[in-house]
């Protein structure tokens, strides 16, 4: 089976972008492309992407894993193969497919603890499910505890032939996405449970960070007249950021593989886990012109090429731009953004009246976050097995208390309010997309024609977002701050949707899955060293 996924892969694969390589010293080649039909290994490697040399978690050997490419329809099995060895970093693993909706496939969401068993050293797991009405740019990364911070991430972008947008744009591949991404210089495990500050901010997996080497640059090549579809793709485990391109303005036109009506924009804030497709028209004189992702981290700055990449021009040489910073004058508010398919939210167009209301507040005390005054934590067996094994009330299902049993076919309002520090608090929801009845910092609501995405964010201390979905997939889907350390640290909720549905839903469950978490348990009960051994693949 495994060289049948390495075979369609390799007939899948494209020519990826033209960057520059990663430091003089880990001369790491920009990854192959893979098809939906793939083999994906999970390892240990040393990687400098800014020039600080330390050993890292990755998908095939490189930072950012490699670009999952499909076209709209197709099914994908993607095979994930747990080979880590790194005692300082975790070595289980999991991994969550960003965005997209699960429907009827649950348990192969990727997280840990909610819907599987995390995948122990020397095993794996075969991901299928498929994604017929998703089209879009989306991403991958590991979702157990805060592994991705490590590096596990990396895009996946299913291509849509008739795509309504095509007119708008020349090209649109492997070349134009765009993946931002902080990086630390310490392993996550010692930074659980503190306040941890990212060293760099890395563009397509390269940067520099203050007091370092002058490591070489991502280079995004455009020709002169042509039109440019980047896909930006925001990977950070913590920093917003704030995007642009000196000189050029970017129309948006897709937010988290959903597609906008085309708003013209000079900047975005990007939160962690969000994406979103600009159109970049290259009519600019020949030259190289700087690309910008300026990190929410404390004096944060451009100085010497940090948080940086260049666009360059056919024709221009191969050096540093010249271009100054300019004040945005035209920044991207998510209230001007509104879907182009089927726009308006579902339900009574009226505050307060969904068929179920919920209403979260969000608290910290001592670096630990609260939900309606409850602290998540992982349960030892995962909710959906736990569903598929009788479980159907709250008070019978764990986390007790943070989960949130919800009927099937009902339009859920959800309010998030912030009461504590640490924001703005980017809240993503597996399973939907949802409609932004209200963005955090706005007064306004709006039924009409929202945006609807999968990450928004709740806002700062005093402010708050409203949200809506249909409960129409059947099975336990996690609501979670996507800094990952506050998801660490107790934010986050089950919406356990019509739990006396899952098991038709879902069914047939995968033998592999039934496997997982048996073959957890038994590796949790061996010590270290014995566990070490396991099966080899190779």
């Amino acid at each position: 089976m495994f060289i049948i996924f390495l075979i369609v892969s390799l007939i899948s694969a494209i020519d990826a972008t033209s960057i520059a390589s990663r430091s003089q010293s880990y001369p790491l080649s920009q990854p192959a492309v893979h098809g939906p039909k793939t083999r994906i290994t999970i390892g240990n490697r040393v990687i400098a992407p800014d020039g600080f040399e330390r050993s890292a978690t990755l998908v095939d050997g490189t930072f950012p894993g490699p670009l999952i490419t499909a076209k709209k329809g197709d099914r994908f099995d993607i095979e994930v193969v747990n080979k880590l060895k790194d005692h300082s970093m975790f070595e289980l693993t999991s991994v969550h497919w960003h965005g997209i909706s699960q429907n009827g496939t649950n348990y192969a969401d990727g997280t840990s603890f909610v819907t599987q068993c995390p995948i122990t050293p020397n095993h794996t797991f075969l991901h299928s499910f498929s994604a017929p009405n998703q089209a879009g740019t989306f991403w991958y990364h590991s979702h157990y505890s805060v592994q991705y911070c490590d590096g596990l991430r990396g895009p996946l972008v299913i291509y849509d032939p008739h795509d309504p947008m095509a007119h708008m744009y020349d090209v649109d591949g492997a070349s134009t996405v765009i993946t931002l991404a902080d990086w630390y210089h310490t392993v996550a495990p010692a930074l659980s449970g503190t306040i941890a500050v990212a060293q760099s901010m890395l563009i397509n997996g390269h940067g520099r960070y203050a007091g370092g080497p002058k490591s070489k640059l991502a280079v995004i090549n455009v020709r002169l007249g042509k039109r440019y579809r980047l896909r930006l793709i925001q990977m950070s485990c913590d920093s917003n950021v704030l995007f642009s391109i000196d000189g050029h303005n970017l129309t948006v036109i897709e937010a988290d593989g959903l597609l906008t009506e085309p708003l013209v924009v000079d900047q975005l804030q990007i939160f962690a886990g969000q994406r979103y497709s600009v159109i970049l028209v290259a009519d600019k004189p020949v030259d190289n012109y700087w690309v910008r992702s300026l990190p929410s981290t404390a004096n944060a700055t451009y100085d010497g090429g940090m948080n940086s990449a260049i666009l360059r021009y056919k024709g221009a040489p191969r050096a540093d731009p010249t271009t100054v910073n300019t004040t945005s004058t035209n920044p991207l508010q998510e209230t001007n953004l509104h879907a182009l398919i089927n726009p308006g939210a579902p339900g009574i167009p009226e505050y307060g009246k969904a068929d179920i209301n919920l209403n979260l507040e969000v608290s910290v005390i001592n670096l630990t976050f609260y939900i309606n005054n409850v602290n998540f934590t992982s349960p030892t067996v995962p909710v959906l097995l736990q569903i598929l094994s009788g479980a159907r009330n709250p008070s019978q299902l764990l986390p007790n208390g943070s989960v949130y049993v919800l009927e099937a076919n009902k339009v859920v309002e959800l309010t998030m309010a912030i009461t504590g520090p640490g924001g703005p608090h980017p809240i993503h929801l597996h399973g939907h997309t949802f409609d932004v009845i209200q963005s955090a910092g706005s007064s306004t609501f709006n039924y009409v024609n929202p945006v609807r995405r999968d990450v928004v964010s709740a806002g700062s201390a005093g402010q708050q977002m409203v949200i809506r979905w249909v409960t129409d997939n059947s099975g336990p889907w996690i609501l979670h701050c996507h800094i990952d350390w506050h998801l660490d640290a107790g934010f986050g909720v089950i919406m356990a949707e019509s739990p006396s549905d899952t098991i038709a839903h879902v069914s047939p469950v995968p033998y592999e899955w039934d496997r997982l978490c048996p073959i957890y348990d038994n590796h949790q009960a061996i010590p270290p060293t014995v566990a070490e051994g396991g099966l080899d693949f190779n």
